[in-house]
């Protein structure tokens, strides 16, 4: 969760340092920190809080030198103080490390160090390591990490630099992502590719066990047994020259709120040829003949994605007549599935780099099953430990509160069942010309929701004291009951729970009362009436009902206090319209209480720990 970057060439290393962490503080924002080696003196600065403050200390107390590397948090280990800040030094302020990831066996090499001398000053898992490597510093900073890092049991992607060698940093990787960047006369290394994309586009991905070694002119690395390695340099064929701009916008959040229609276009203008006969899907690594012989999928993720997932548990079931479970990532990865050679996993995780979905990858390929991923992030570690992938092009999602990479996900899937409908004969051409035309008028249905959003902020203004909201849907729209209720608490730190309506008697009804907003989805679809039902026994508590419902729909009106209309649409698409009004009402409760809606409290974007 937390970001690495380092620098080591000919600029101010301050200045270069910062715009890598402003681009990784999606990853966390606790706290922060920077290390430079200036002239053989290694320097600090840190400090708890969000980066613009660390960027303040600097201001007034610059530390310069070529050399360098910095952090941002998201606290695991200690309370994110400007003493548990990273970098992390030794006993002997010889040396300077930054940490991603758990150590799961701090504990017992904390009290083990300590035993021999050594006298630790934070409360974090990482400081182990400084002592670790300082342990055996004498026989190198490479060969000190390399033997350091033999005693760890976790996940790490570390950065060290140390007074000894002023000309290095030393890299060291298992399960948490590290790359290292390539350029004439310097070189760079960062948790992802977007804290140096603007600076290079030739890429070194490390693999896990491995080790490096970056100077100024050369970059080494070496596999777990310290043996060298020549790896492959990738030159991506994107490339930004800034980084992320509100462009007008108040928040990011909101920003990408409004770039869903416009990606929707995006996607699907990329994936369908003109004559509508044909779905490109260039990389998900199988073979037509190979999808057709596929009976049993698992679709594995996390948090929103995994909710994406539920809805394309609903759409392969429907359309491709194949038994489809989906599993949180969290869960999936201790246990033993009943799964073939005809099961497909299914990843599903916008930054390809969430700890708990590559773990799921990693036990579906132990057993030897089919891998493909949906993914936002073009050559992230899901991407590549998968057999194919798809990607869904919503580009860099800032808001940590996802919305346009849901729903560009949920057009990927849409567009992928028709595209495999097809291959297995379950889909004819003349339904699969239908549903493309409907998806088709997906982006001008999302204008229309996002240019009419003064019913959703007036919404707003009415329940945003509540302390307890409740969200009900059925069928397809399960999955947007659920997504509607994490939006909310994510942004606005409201108490929210989504569930199938037709569970609401069996508990949830219990909570019911006149301060308890319900909303309902609604929609003229096959379980309208069941959702009518619903409704009446909420309002028979006197709960307040806020309703997802159809443009044309007189009737809901008798029944709700509040109603949210959206254009009508193929029921098996709506989760993609019926999820934009919540985002909104999510994003303007939150504003109404005065949350943060880009960074909430105790979140970070991607979660690259367990």
């Amino acid at each position: 969760m937390c970001g690495i970057v380092g620098y080591v060439g000919n600029k101010f290393v301050d200045s270069l340092l910062i715009a890598g962490l402003e681009r990784l503080e999606y990853r966390g924002y606790d706290s922060a920190g920077i290390a430079t080696l200036n002239k053989g003196r290694l320097k600090i600065r840190k400090q708890a809080g969000k980066i613009q403050l660390l960027k303040e200390k600097l201001k007034e107390k610059p530390l310069g030198g070529e050399l360098g590397i910095g952090h941002t948090r998201w606290a695991t280990h200690g309370k994110p103080t400007t003493k548990n800040a990273h970098p992390h030094i030794d006993c002997k302020k010889s040396l300077a490390i930054v940490h991603n990831g758990i150590i799961e066996n701090y504990l017992e090499l904390r009290k083990k160090l300590i035993g021999e001398g050594h006298i630790f000053k934070t409360d974090t898992d990482t400081e182990v390591i400084a002592h670790l490597i300082e342990k055996y510093l004498d026989k190198g900073l490479l060969r000190a990490t390399q033997k350091a890092i033999k005693k760890l049991k976790g996940s790490y992607a570390l950065a060290i630099i140390s007074r000894s060698e002023p000309d290095k940093i030393v890299v060291a990787k298992r399960d948490s992502p590290l790359v290292i960047g390539m350029g004439k006369d310097e070189n760079f290394i960062a948790s992802d590719v977007s804290a140096i994309s603007a600076l290079t586009s030739n890429i070194i991905f490390l693999e896990n066990g491995q080790t490096g070694v970056i100077t100024r002119d050369k970059v080494r690395v070496f596999d777990k047994t310290g043996k060298l390695v020549k790896k492959k340099v990738k030159k991506l064929k994107w490339i930004t020259s800034k980084g992320p701009q509100k462009d007008g916008y108040e928040h990011f959040m909101l920003k990408e709120i409004y770039e869903q229609p416009r990606i929707a276009r995006d996607v699907l203008q990329r994936r369908i040829s003109e004559d509508k006969k044909t779905l490109y899907f260039e990389s998900i690594g199988l073979s037509d003949e190979k999808l057709s012989r596929i009976n049993n999928v698992i679709i594995q993720a996390c948090g929103t994605s995994w909710h994406a997932g539920l809805v394309g548990k609903y759409l392969f079931e429907k359309h491709l007549r194949l038994r489809t479970e989906v599993d949180l990532s969290s869960e999936f990865r201790y246990r033993n599935p009943v799964a073939g050679g005809d099961t497909l996993v299914i990843a599903i995780s916008q930054s390809g780099e969430t700890a708990d979905t590559l773990a799921g990858i990693r036990l579906a390929k132990s057993k030897f099953l089919q891998i493909l991923s949906i993914c936002n992030t073009i050559e992230s570690s899901v991407a590549r430990e998968s057999d194919g992938v798809i990607y869904i092009y919503a580009g860099p999602e800032i808001g940590v509160a996802s919305t346009k990479a849901y729903t560009a996900e949920l057009l990927s899937l849409f567009l992928f069942t028709i595209y495999w409908g097809k291959v297995k004969g379950t889909i004819t051409e003349k339904k699969a010309r239908s549903m493309i035309e409907e998806l088709e008028r997906i982006p001008l249905y999302m204008e229309e929701i996002l240019h009419s959003q003064k019913d959703i902020l007036e919404c707003a203004r009415r329940y945003y004291q509540a302390s307890n909201f409740l969200f009900l849907g059925r069928n397809i729209n399960y999955p947007t009951a659920l997504e509607g209720a994490l939006k909310l608490k994510e942004i606005s730190y409201i108490h929210a729970e989504g569930y199938a309506a037709g569970e609401m008697k069996h508990g949830p009804i219990a909570l019911i009362d006149e301060k308890v907003p319900v909303v309902c989805i609604a929609l003229r679809d096959s379980v309208y009436e069941k959702m009518i039902s619903n409704i009446q026994e909420v309002k028979a508590r006197k709960g307040k009902v806020i309703a997802i419902a159809t443009q044309g729909d007189n009737k809901i009106k008798k029944y709700v206090d509040y109603p949210l209309f959206i254009p009508k649409i193929e029921e098996e698409f709506s989760p993609i319209l019926s999820v934009i009004p919540l985002q909104l009402l999510a994003y303007y409760i939150a504003i109404k209480r005065g949350c943060n809606v880009d960074q909430p409290r105790n979140l970070a974007k991607s979660v690259t720990v367990e």
